[in-house]
This record gives C-alpha cells, sequence and structure tokens, in this order.
C-alpha cells in the first residue's frame, strides 16, 4: 500500500474516532452545545419532576441557582409522584419556585386546569404556573391540529390565570412553537427549549426563559434520571422577583 493511501485511512480512522469522542462527549453533558455568559444571564434554575427522584433541596439550592420549577400534572389526572414533597420542601429555601403541567392533546384544557388546580397549592416566592407544549407518542409523526389545540391550550391557560391572578408561562420546544404558539400569545411569557443553539423565536419576539441544557449535573438528587435540566432567566433577580405570583390575586 502507498504511503499516501496509508496516510489517507489513518486520517479516516482518527477524524471517526474523533467524532465518536465528541459524541460521547457531548451526550454525557461533559461538553456542552450551549455555554450561556454567566455576566449576561446570571439568573439560572433548574428543571425536575420524578425523573430526579428524591432531592435535597437544601443542596441543589446551594449550587448558584435561584429559581427551580417542579413537574406538578400531566393531563387531566395525572399528578407528579414527588410533586408535593418537592413543593413542599423547595418552599423551605430561597428559591422561587414554580410549577408545570404537561399539556395533553388527549384531554379538555378545562380539566386539565382543574387537575393542576386541585394539585398545586400557591406559595411564597411563586413564579406563574407553566403549561409544557411538546411532543409525545404517535403525536411527534402526526401532530394534533393548531386550532383545535389552540382551543384546549386557551382553556387551560384561561382558567389558570383566573385562579393564580397571572398570565401562565408557556413552555415550548422550537417545533411545538411554531406550530402552536408562533404569532399568538404575545401577551404571555416564553419558556423555549433549545439544547442546541441560542433561540432565536420565529415571530421575532423575546423569549423569558431558555432551558439550554437535558445535560446539566448537580448535587442532590438521586433517581432514575442523573442528568437535570439547567436554565437561563432572561432579566435580573429584581425581574424574577417581579414575575412572581401576587397572593393578593389568587382567586
Amino acid at each position: 500500500m502507498k504511503v499516501k493511501a496509508k496516510i489517507c485511512i489513518i486520517s479516516i480512522i482518527a477524524a471517526a474516532l474523533l467524532l465518536v469522542l465528541l459524541f460521547m462527549l457531548f451526550s454525557t453533558g461533559i461538553l456542552k452545545l450551549n455555554n450561556p455568559s454567566r455576566e449576561k444571564y446570571p439568573v439560572r434554575g433548574v428543571d425536575v419532576s420524578s425523573y430526579q427522584g428524591e432531592i435535597d433541596w437544601e443542596v441543589l439550592s446551594k449550587q448558584g441557582i435561584s429559581f427551580a420549577f417542579i413537574k406538578a400534572t400531566e393531563g387531566s389526572t395525572h399528578k407528579d409522584s414527588e410533586f408535593d414533597e418537592n413543593w413542599e420542601n423547595a418552599q423551605q429555601t430561597g428559591l422561587y419556585i414554580g410549577a408545570y403541567h404537561f399539556f395533553s392533546y388527549d384531554s379538555p384544557g378545562a380539566s386539565q386546569a382543574e387537575n393542576f388546580i386541585s394539585s398545586v397549592t400557591p406559595a411564597g416566592n411563586m413564579l406563574p404556573p407553566v403549561v409544557d407544549i411538546e411532543f409525545y407518542g404517535d403525536y411527534g409523526s402526526a401532530p394534533a391540529g393548531r386550532e383545535e389545540v389552540r382551543s384546549e391550550l386557551n382553556a387551560l391557560l384561561t382558567a389558570l390565570e383566573k385562579h393564580y391572578g397571572a398570565k401562565p408561562i408557556i413552555y415550548a420546544t422550537v417545533r411545538s412553537y411554531n406550530m402552536y404558539i408562533a404569532g399568538e400569545y404575545g401577551d404571555y411569557p416564553i419558556w423555549i427549549r433549545n439544547v442546541f443553539t441560542p433561540p432565536a423565536l420565529s415571530d421575532g419576539r423575546d423569549w423569558t426563559f431558555w432551558q439550554f441544557s437535558d445535560k446539566g449535573r448537580l448535587e442532590g438528587y438521586v433517581g432514575d434520571e442523573s442528568y437535570i435540566d439547567l436554565n437561563v432567566f432572561s432579566g435580573d433577580s429584581a425581574a424574577l422577583s417581579n414575575l412572581c405570583v401576587r397572593s393578593d390575586d389568587i382567586n
């Protein structure tokens, strides 16, 4: 075999090994595609669910975070198995806390609101309720219709705002945002998920929260999931405080 051919083969193998190494580093969270500037985005937080298992909130809260969103409910009947404990224990920290609801395409928005409201008792330093809109199961390949989703979403958002006295936060992936949210809901805070690049919303609006990584590693939780989602807030601590639900507005 000629020298040039050997060099070519060695180069290809080296490049392949490098790609494998980079993939492993990114997939395990050692390297992150997104690394938001702490100077630009000093207010940071996490979101958790039963996948993080038992959480030591005292430990978790002391790792450079200011807020935490906790999964509360899903659809019209499901309640996260760890929510009550997480909600109670998170209140003992100095964190701003919020509860989120995973939107279902299979049940009415009104009954989904009832599920959330019956599960989430208002707390101090409480951020507005969150409605998480993403794709699951067969809806990934066959999404529900835009108008159908918006009809039930509107019912859910209206009921939550009426009860908690604040516009709910809408969480979305880039795809679900473009399909269901873009061009509408202009007065609702947006929490966008983009773990690959800094977000630029298709309709030009600003985001309020950005989930920049699903491969975070912090101390203080032991569950089926070894990673934790990492987020930044678009403003400073005062702006985050101003976003909180006011007790006088809760019905």
